[in-house]
């Protein structure tokens, strides 16, 4: 049994960056923002990275699968785990939410708004249910002491 995932979250992140990149550079006009906000979406793009590759290092170190649509044969509650349950999509939103804020394209911020929409109402919940059902009361009480996106 598997969980019941429509897409791939890392294609459609890339799928979303790709347009994003081009039909906000040559149609739509940009919009100029504060130097610091440039700053401050640079440093979202490196911790981006550092969600990104802790949580799948955590994955290789566990022999796990990272695709959504693979069986788990252990809970990850280690490491950035630890801190929130969803490191991976946690990394796509905010690394579209910097593109924005670097590069002044206003559809990598409607495509870090879509992304996360779409993880949170249905790619998360066909996880969690998944595991939920696998792995039952200690996923459970991981729930309980480790929030879906960090701080909600």
């Amino acid at each position: 049994m598997r969980p019941n995932v429509i897409g791939n979250p890392l294609y459609i992140s890339v799928y979303l960056l790709i347009f994003s990149y081009f039909f906000g550079e040559f149609i739509l006009p940009k919009y100029s923002l504060f130097y610091l906000l440039n700053l401050f979406g640079l440093l979202g793009i490196i911790i981006s990275f550092i969600f990104f590759f802790s949580a799948f290092n955590l994955f290789s170190i566990y022999n796990e699968n990272p695709r959504p649509k693979t069986e788990s044969q252990r809970l990850i509650k280690t490491g950035i785990f630890a801190y929130a349950r969803n490191p991976m999509y946690i990394a796509f939103v905010l690394f579209h939410l910097s593109m924005f804020l670097t590069f002044e394209n206003v559809l990598y911020f409607l495509s870090s708004l879509g992304l996360f929409f779409w993880m949170n109402n249905y790619v998360i919940p066909a996880e969690e249910d998944y595991l939920n059902n696998k792995f039952e009361d200690e996923y459970k009480r991981y729930c309980q002491a480790v929030k879906r996106w960090l701080f909600f």
